[in-house]
């Protein structure tokens, strides 16, 4: 089953313009990095325990980071 990119495509764009690699990511959020490839690919949907602790490992708030999905959508 394929679901929603939008998450991992902001997850993404985040990431990268914090300067985070993806392996620094997914150690930050204990996965690892093939589960982090493929939440970001859209293959898989992480619980919400696992966005918010992507949002505090990238520095970002859950705000910024539904407006980086939001925007991803338009």
């Amino acid at each position: 089953m394929r679901y929603d990119p939008d998450l991992g495509l902001a997850v993404r764009r985040l990431r990268h313009t914090k300067g985070v690699t993806q392996e620094a990511l997914a150690d930050r959020i204990d996965v690892s990095a093939p589960t982090l490839c493929s939440l970001e690919r859209g293959l898989i949907d992480p619980p919400w325990s696992r966005v918010r602790a992507i949002a505090r490992a990238i520095d970002v708030e859950m705000d910024e980071l539904g407006a980086a999905v939001e925007a991803v959508t338009r």
